[in-house]
């Protein structure tokens, strides 16, 4: 745990890891608190607005039913087993289960369409999914083509069916069970990169991770845990951020959760939940917060008490992190990490100054490093690639199945993330963008990032993503994809105030030369902008024009 000290450097040299031999998720988790017979663990609404309250005793006894379920029907040490539900409390029962069974949990988004499943649970080979009445039909349907799938649990299934109701298997377990004993590093889960950069890999993690998780956690929550926290997240537990960013450090802590499945994200019913259950510690996506943002004088309306608010994913910028101190009376703290290797760097501005547009330092526990092809470390205001020094307890074992990948994902020592950026003399890290995102125009390299931070400042703009799109003179220019504020419509006037206010703000050759309006932009199930998408879609259109220019006709 976080020792407090008055500055970023005294809390940073103070930290040691502590990771026993031994540990299993569940009894780090649930079980060690059960004896406190009535410390609150969860807080479940449903969309009918019904509450339901969980104790640790209650999920130590849920979880050693399941888990005996779970043996009965096969599953050993090793095994994986998909969860494909959203926030409730059968998703949180169902991992403790399966850490107790010395299985691997796939954790799988709701939102999936059928190959993002059947690629995940074909991929992993999955003995048993965990899923309910909604879903189910997506898993019938790909039955025949997942061989390895033995079993299906639902959650309130329909009776007559080929599966097995959740609770009724449940039920039948003894609420006695012995859980394996399983050390740090044997394999927990395996949660699938976003494939913002590929096809999906599953990125194998340990028991550890959870540990590894805890000093990124209780850094950018202000030394978390304090006093009647209660932790709240909209992000889908399926994903790291839901799951291993809240969930589980939450409870090794003995912090209590709050679960609400909504269909939707609506940015006043989050101010609502905020403001009803207390929630004091928050993970909000930079897309949640883009959208509250729009709700108008939520102060007024809601009477929430936000002790700390964490946010990943995307750079906010200077305009965002205003409007957290106007509404919320704090500052956001930003944090970064991937899939991989999770809460790398981050902000707590109980230590440190937050610097707009900044990722932050390097949290407590981990080395990280920009550095070059070779591995090299680069001189502070060069950009080169973010990196890890390994060992450290949040990386991740392996790429399932993919021994190839696995190594590229390393340079000597170094863990290699993927994304560029800067680190200044005062050891702040400057996001720059993608590896595959960086646009080169003219001989510049342009990261998106700062362009779409300038274009969130404009009054007219909602959300924003910017690419390279193929240009014959530059190689590249720059494009951005907008959606706008409620009630305003695109036009040539809109355009050119737009480019003019990036032009005028960043440098000239940063200035977004063509701007298309969308209502609205692909993203990811955890809210990351897909630039690969529109990339793609910029491909498209400039193959299907070049027939049409190469004859002399006008491109349509």
């Amino acid at each position: 745990m976080l020792k407090f000290h008055r500055t970023y450097e005294g809390v940073y040299e103070s930290f040691r890891w502590r990771i026993p031999k031994y540990y299993n998720i569940a009894v780090d988790t649930c079980d060690k608190w059960a004896e406190q017979r009535y410390r609150l663990a969860l807080i479940y609404e449903d969309e009918k607005g019904t509450v339901q309250k969980y104790t640790f005793w209650d999920l130590k006894q849920l979880s050693n039913k399941f888990a005996n379920a779970l043996r009965h029907y096969g599953i050993k040490k090793g095994d994986r087993v998909g969860i494909l539900l959203s926030q409730c409390p059968e998703t949180a029962i169902s991992h403790l289960a399966v850490y107790k069974t010395g299985a691997i949990a796939v954790p799988l988004f709701t939102l999936f369409g059928p190959d993002a499943l059947q690629y995940r649970l074909s991929n992993s080979e999955a003995k048993i999914v965990i899923t309910d009445n909604e879903n189910v039909p997506k898993i019938l349907a790909l039955r025949d083509s997942l061989p390895k799938l033995e079993r299906i649990f639902v959650v309130k299934g329909d009776k007559g069916h080929d599966y097995l109701d959740f609770w009724e298997a449940l039920e039948k377990g003894s609420p006695q069970f012995q859980t394996v004993r399983t050390l740090a590093d044997d394999p927990a889960l395996i949660i699938y990169t976003s494939g913002t950069t590929g096809p999906p890999k599953g990125a194998l993690h340990a028991h550890r991770v959870v540990l590894g998780h805890l000093p990124g956690v209780e850094f950018f929550h202000n030394f978390f845990p304090k006093k009647s926290d209660l932790y709240w997240t909209p992000a889908d537990w399926a994903w790291i951020g839901g799951l291993i960013d809240v969930l589980l450090p939450s409870w090794h802590h003995g912090v209590p959760v709050l679960a609400y499945r909504a269909r939707k994200f609506d940015p006043e019913q989050a101010f609502y939940m905020m403001a009803k259950y207390g929630v004091r510690n928050v993970f909000m996506p930079p897309t949640a917060l883009k959208m509250m943002r729009q709700v108008k004088d939520p102060r007024a309306k809601f009477h929430y008490q936000v002790r700390t608010i964490g946010c990943g994913g995307e750079t906010l910028g200077e305009e965002l992190l205003e409007w957290g101190k106007e509404v919320f009376g704090i500052t956001i703290n930003e944090f970064y990490g991937q899939t991989e290797v999770n809460l790398v760097v981050g902000n707590c501005y109980e230590v440190m100054e937050v610097r707009p547009g900044s990722m932050g330092r390097a949290i407590p526990g981990h080395v990280v490093e920009v550095v070059n092809e070779r591995g090299e470390i680069l001189p502070a205001g060069e950009v080169g690639e973010v990196a890890v020094k390994s060992p450290d307890p949040v990386m991740f074992l392996e790429y399932w199945g993919n021994k190839e990948a696995t190594m590229e994902k390393y340079v000597g020592e170094w863990c290699l993330t993927g994304d560029l950026a800067r680190k200044d003399r005062d050891g702040y890290f400057w996001y720059v963008g993608r590896k595959d995102d960086l646009i080169t125009s003219a001989g510049y390299r342009i990261g998106p990032g700062e362009i779409e931070d300038c274009l969130l400042k404009h009054p007219a703009v909602a959300m924003a993503a910017v690419i390279g799109a193929p240009d014959e003179v530059r190689g590249e220019i720059v494009k951005a994809f907008l959606v706008l504020k409620p009630g305003l419509a695109p036009s040539s006037s809109l355009e050119r105030e737009i480019q003019e206010f990036v032009k005028t703000r960043l440098a000239a050759h940063e200035y977004p030369r063509e701007i298309e309006f969308v209502s609205e932009l692909p993203l990811t199930a955890t809210g990351k902008i897909m630039r690969k998408e529109l990339r793609k879609l910029e491909m498209e259109r400039k193959s299907r024009r070049a027939p049409a220019q190469d004859e002399g006709q006008k491109p349509t």
